[in-house]
């Protein structure tokens, strides 16, 4: 008896297992029908229409209706006549809402299966690769809109399946919206561009390899960046230093470049490629303040290795870029600050000549000793008025109270240093003064 039923159990889990796969199959015909009624009459039965979708959905969660081309083909279908309903909608009221996140690249991924399935009959190719045909420009213009919207990574979704449908057109020599090179650069361009704004450098670098390839000036800057963020800089620099050769005029490149040498810390390398940079953006005063900045440290350089008539060539020349700088923008309080700087931290290293010095208390050695403390006196003195500038423009940079703290301390001036300190001490504390004590 257990035996018969055994038996029995058997046949009847095989029998409903079938039963499940027949009915994915009928799932798939019930939605084509469907769809097939709400084309006859859109407006009077625009419930078919969903109808449709709820079949196809519940059909291929079964393996038999995956297994189908013409399932994926309906699917296809029902999801592409969606997106024409909305877009004919769009057309009567431009702000009226996509019913679903993006038709097209689902109708484009069913195509593509239906397309790609070991067991489509020929004519069911032929339709998938008009569906193709039919959602490409769509996925262009959702990504477009998925862009604008700061969806990034959707944008890139749906730009890189156009890409997608273009290679699939092109070996089957169909016609493809980026049949144009030009075009279909373009697009390779725009996909990579937005797979990087979606942290999707990986995806990018295919694309921007490509169009290096091709001598792409706008691809170098793009791919060297997303070579920098996969931690790959042996790469990043080859793409950085064949970029710069190629296309020495791209100020892109050339901004890349100099960061680059900012962050090993070339300065001697960098005045050159700072310079170039000021000839293309002459109104940049960032430029005039770095290359300052540059000048500066190669100043401070020279002044420990004792090398005078270089410490005052460079001290020279970050005076002259600094008031370049001010001269193009008198309230650039980076600017203003740095040539204050320049003066302080010149008066800086005086003091340790003077800190020093021996003690000698001879008529000579006191001599000696005033000229230092003279001169790193004036050179504050030199400072003061940029810092003050610097105040009445921010209030409340730290490193500005700083030096002016000091600096009235040293010269005694007891109740401009008490309010300096106290000033520093609110920001310090996450304060903000309200207003400026010098007003410019």
């Amino acid at each position: 008896m257990k035996k018969v039923l055994f038996a029995l159990a058997g046949f009847l889990l095989v029998t409903f297992a079938a039963q499940a796969q027949e009915d994915g199959a009928k799932l798939a015909k019930q939605a084509g029908k469907a769809l097939a009624a709400y084309n006859q009459d859109p407006t009077n039965n625009k419930a078919k229409l969903a109808e449709a979708i709820q079949k196809i959905e519940e059909a291929m969660q079964t393996p038999e209706a995956q297994a189908l081309a013409s399932a994926w083909l309906t699917k296809g279908d029902v999801y592409n006549r969606r997106l024409d309903s909305d877009l004919t909608a769009r057309v009567l009221n431009p702000a009226a809402p996509f019913t679903g996140d993006n038709d097209a690249l689902l109708a484009f991924e069913a195509y593509r299966k239906a397309y790609e399935n070991p067991t489509a009959k020929k004519y069911e190719k032929s339709d998938a690769l008009k569906g193709i045909q039919t959602v490409q420009a769509s996925l262009i213009n959702i990504g477009g809109s998925k862009y604008e919207n700061k969806e990034y990574e959707k944008a890139y979704f749906s730009y890189e399946a156009s890409l997608q449908a273009h290679k699939v057109l092109a070996e089957t020599k169909q016609q493809s919206v980026f049949d144009d090179p030009a075009i279909y650069n373009d697009q390779m361009y725009f996909t990579a561009v937005i797979a990087a704004m979606a942290s999707r450098c990986k995806d990018a670098i295919p694309y921007l390899e490509a169009l290096a390839k091709l001598d792409s000036a706008k691809a170098f800057e793009p791919l060297y960046n997303c070579k920098i963020d996969a931690g790959d800089e042996a790469g990043a620099e080859k793409i950085l230093t064949e970029g710069r050769k190629k296309f020495p005029e791209d100020s892109g490149l050339l901004f890349a470049e100099i960061n680059a040498y900012l962050k090993k810390g070339k300065l001697n390398e960098l005045t050159d490629r700072l310079k170039q940079a000021i000839k293309q953006e002459p109104n940049n005063v960032g430029l005039y303040v770095t290359l300052g900045n540059v000048y500066d440290n190669l100043y401070q350089t020279m002044t420990k290795e004792k090398n005078d008539a270089k410490a005052t060539e460079y001290f020279n020349e970050a005076k002259n870029y600094y008031e370049q700088a001010t001269a193009k923008d008198p309230a650039n309080v980076d600017a203003v600050y740095s040539i204050g700087a320049l003066y302080y931290n010149k008066a800086a290293l005086r003091t340790q000549e003077m800190n020093a010095l021996p003690e000698d208390f001879s008529s000579a050695g006191l001599k000696k000793l005033k000229v230092l403390r003279d001169e790193v006196m004036a050179l504050f003195d030199q400072s003061l008025p940029f810092f003050q500038k610097a105040e009445g423009i921010n209030p409340n940079d730290i490193n500005t109270l700083i030096a002016l703290n000091e600096i009235y301390a040293r010269k005694e001036e007891e109740t401009l240093s008490a309010e300096f300190k106290k000033r520093l001490e609110l920001v310090k504390g996450g304060g903000k003064n309200a207003a400026s004590y010098f007003k410019n």
